[in-house]
């Protein structure tokens, strides 16, 4: 199935407690893309500046991404500036330059507007429900959210979120969008709003999932070396939307394997900066490591 993802597309700079770097490919619509494109093909829509290279567009076409719908503005590509400290769970922001993204309005090329699914990222909920207003009888769509749009823009959001299948958004956020402190309570509320299926994020601790059927918990792979976990959570959205699409199945069982999918495809990003484990990955990497996964999480009856 043919999956599309509206999103941004930025130059990050980021410190850890092994490394730094700076003005590296990111946005939360290029680590999405990537990540599906290990499973199939991906149509992007986002805004680059002029300063954007063509070696990063190279890139993501060499990727089987469609940039036909990345529109190049005047100005410059959009900035993120980040530290984490020893923890990793959540970056200090130190810098953000929205620059072209400031007055990005999404549209779509006529061959996307077909497209069977579709993810939001984590732009204005307005532009979200005009992104959704342009796709013709998608089979399946998502969104991504942030702390952001729920505070300022709640009622927006809430309106958007009736339209859509899945919420995938971290713990945090569940809590500030329910106004409950229990997650179960939360997925309740939030689910009442308009979402079928629920992804809360937990970082190191995993994922949760909730729909009408059933609860699961995923665990995160335990990794030995993590050098910088931006763009986690998209690649988890990426490996699990592009699942979705590869299989052509949306029972509570095949959502299951997504998420174990999507946190494999993310485990892999966080061991370098940007995305230069994913120029490094080969498929058989990511089954090998879905097995052990596998094996981690598995027990017998009683």
């Amino acid at each position: 199935m043919s999956l599309l993802v509206v999103g941004s597309v930025a130059f990050d700079s980021v410190k850890t407690p092994f490394g730094e770097a700076e003005e590296v490919l990111g946005g939360s619509a290029t680590y999405f893309s990537v990540a599906a494109s290990f499973f199939t093909p991906v149509s992007l829509v986002a805004v680059v500046g002029e300063d954007f290279p063509d070696k990063d567009v190279q890139f993501l076409k060499s990727r089987k991404i469609d940039t036909s719908g990345l529109e190049r503005a005047k100005g410059r590509t959009f900035r993120w500036k980040g530290e984490y400290g020893q923890q990793l769970n959540e970056a200090k922001t130190l810098d953000t330059q929205l620059n072209v993204l400031q007055t990005f309005w999404p549209k779509l090329p006529e061959k996307f507007k077909k497209t069977d699914i579709v993810f939001l990222g984590n732009i204005d909920p307005d532009l979200q429900r005009e992104v959704l207003g342009q796709v013709e009888k998608p089979k399946l769509t998502a969104l991504d959210t942030m702390n952001y749009w729920i505070s300022s823009k709640k009622d927006s959001l809430v309106k958007t979120l009736k339209l859509v299948d899945i919420l995938i958004i971290n713990d945090g956020e569940a809590r500030q969008l329910s106004g409950e402190t229990n997650l179960v309570k939360a997925a309740q509320k939030i689910r009442a709003m308009g979402p079928k299926i629920l992804i809360i994020k937990r970082g190191e601790y995993g994922a949760l999932f909730f729909s009408k059927k059933s609860i699961f918990h995923a665990p995160a792979y335990p990794l030995e070396n993590v050098f910088d976990p931006t763009g986690a959570g998209d690649s988890f959205a990426g490996g699990f939307m592009g699942w979705l699409a590869k299989t052509r199945k949306f029972d509570d069982a095949n959502v299951r394997k997504a998420i174990i999918m999507g946190s494999v495809v993310a485990s892999f990003n966080v061991e370098d900066f940007s995305l230069n484990r994913f120029k490094r990955l080969k498929y058989p990497e990511i089954t090998a490591r879905y097995k052990a996964f596998k094996r981690l999480t598995h027990f017998e009856n009683l």
